[in-house]
């Protein structure tokens, strides 16, 4: 059964906590007659919001060693992640001192040499820069306590060198054993292998595929073997009280022997059979063919890439101005991928830990632009996933370099940081508004537009749920308009993409029939807030306005 959660999330983000840094495992927590605080006026005045009893979730994402040191080793930790909790969200339906997300996505934290962790030599346990099995018990406990849900990054495409699994195959095959071992991994004559493969040599004419690097072997996953230790690795975790797992290079699935999508469906409904109301997510960055192949494995979620990125349609079309193109590419995608799972549940973000942070992408388009970005990505259907500092609009120091791309949270940036990801000797980079505690201090902040684009959610299911049934144009390309219906409930979503010019809009009966204006999202606190009025209504500059018909 979907577990339900006791936990109603706050209907109105009130009052701006105080955080400070991340040096004990407590939670800090606001004084609310301090001079730094800032009222959220509440989106929609008496309506409460709902939790979520099923999969449907706003997401964060956390690379752990970056997010919060609670030991002063210069590594974020889960100490760390247990501390700045109450930020993400305290539980409280009252208090409104939080970001108000309701799940969190961990990078890997199972040993690793590397600072990344992609490269697993141990499934069953936590690497030491992040604790212990019992600092993750208590992370689970506590996140289940506020509604939060977590799910780890599984890397089930390959394994470390180190894993013991793999240095007993390459012993193995040294003494032309293959029916051991070797059977876990891609193992073959080098001659099995086409020349832009990569691989491991292992002697005796054997070689294993290895495509990220020569330290990540690939599993064989058509091995009953294998198969064997990934339902032990599953259950392992969701009897520790996981809720899911994002798996990492989906893409790679496929190869000469296995079918991905065979093999993604067998190891979705092994999971499910531990824990039936099991997430998943996939990250597949590759072509919308390919990826709604995949979603016929039954799978819940998969990146929408195209969506992401510098150069994605998201940041491309706010530059350009482009709402009508926008809300069509959205309408399409979300229509493809449900034809290939109708119980789809697209992931939509802006950036993630592989790619140049939103922040500098959208630097020299201002602030109101940061504001809208956010509003298209998480008020699209299905699970939005935020990278951890994207609602403070953090930015890289460097935007040719992993490492820097997972550069430090700033919760203060009067008081930054010790945190150095893989060697990186910069300080992080202070965001325009500052950390999380000048952005709740200040009304207009991006961070706290994020907190009401998360409660205007939470009061209305139907934008997660809901499926895109059409496009409204306006006669403007810049407008970005969309309905979406969810049980006997239908939503306008209209965004203003133009940099300069409010829009006035003509709201018929023949669109929504008596419409109601449900919430707004204006970037500029002292603006008014808009007002439907005789079917018409007038939408600021890269702003956005939820219509609601009172059927």
């Amino acid at each position: 059964m979907k577990k339900i959660l006791s936990i109603l999330l706050a209907g109105a983000m009130l009052a701006g906590c105080v955080l400070t840094g991340c040096s004990d495992s407590s939670s800090s927590k606001s004084d609310s007659s301090d001079g730094n605080t800032a009222k959220v006026a509440d989106p929609i005045e008496g309506v409460k919001a709902t939790a979520s009893t099923d999969k449907y979730r706003n997401y964060y994402e956390i690379f752990v060693n970056s997010f919060c040191d609670s030991n002063g080793d210069e590594t974020g930790d889960l100490q760390g992640i247990i501390s700045q909790l109450d930020y993400l969200n305290d539980g409280d339906p009252n208090s409104g001192d939080d970001l108000g997300v309701d799940a969190i996505w961990l990078t890997p934290i199972m040993p690793s040499k590397s600072y990344h962790k992609y490269d697993v030599e141990d499934y069953y346990n936590i690497d030491p820069d992040f604790g212990t099995l019992d600092d993750f018990d208590k992370l689970i406990e506590e996140c289940h306590k506020r509604g939060i849900n977590v799910i780890l990054d599984l890397v089930l495409n390959h394994a470390s060198s180190k894993n013991p699994l793999f240095t007993k195959a390459v012993e193995e095959v040294a003494d032309n054993k293959l029916d051991g071992n070797a059977e876990y991994f891609e193992i073959h004559k080098a001659s099995y292998f086409d020349s832009d493969t990569q691989t491991i040599s292992l002697g005796n004419g054997y070689a294993c595929e290895a495509n990220f690097s020569q330290e990540m072997p690939e599993w064989n996953l058509n091995s009953k073997k294998t198969r064997e230790e990934f339902t032990k690795v599953a259950k392992f975790w969701l009897d520790r009280g996981v809720d899911g797992f994002r798996l990492d290079a989906c893409k790679y699935f496929t190869n000469k022997e296995t079918d991905g999508t065979e093999f993604l469906k067998w190891f979705y409904d092994t999971c499910k059979g531990i824990k039936e109301d099991v997430y998943m997510v996939g990250e597949n960055w590759t072509d919308d063919s390919d990826i709604q192949e995949l979603y016929k494995s039954g799978i819940d979620s998969q990146f929408a890439f195209k969506f992401s990125t510098s150069t994605g349609t998201i940041i491309s079309n706010i530059i350009s101005q482009g709402g009508m193109a926008t809300a069509k590419k959205i309408m399409n995608y979300d229509n493809k991928m449900t034809e290939s799972n109708p119980n789809a549940i697209n992931a939509m973000f802006l950036s993630n830990h592989d790619q140049v942070r939103s922040g500098n992408a959208l630097e020299s388009q201002g602030l109101s632009s940061q504001k809208l970005a956010a509003a298209v990505y998480m008020l699209a259907p299905g699970n939005p996933f935020i990278y951890y500092g994207e609602e403070i609009g953090i930015k890289a120091p460097n935007t040719t370099n992993d490492a820097a791309y997972r550069t430090q949270m700033v919760f203060d940036s009067d008081n930054l940081p010790d945190i150095y990801v893989n060697g990186i000797g910069e300080e992080a980079e202070v965001p325009t508004g500052g950390g999380v505690k000048q952005q709740l201090a200040d009304k207009d902040s991006l961070l706290n537009y994020y907190r009401r684009i998360i409660t205007i959610k939470n009061q209305n299911p139907e934008i997660a749920r809901g499926r895109i049934v059409g496009t409204q144009g306006f006669d403007d390309k810049t407008v970005g308009a969309y309905y979406v219906e969810y049980e006997d409930s239908k939503l306008l979503i209209i965004h203003n993409f133009s940099k300069k010019d409010a829009k006035e809009l003509t709201i018929t009966d023949d669109m929504i029939k008596n419409a109601t204006l449900r919430a707004d999202l204006i970037p500029e606190s002292s603006s008014k807030h808009t007002e439907l009025k005789d079917g018409k209504i007038s939408v600021p500059p890269q702003s956005t306005v939820i219509i609601k018909s009172a059927e």
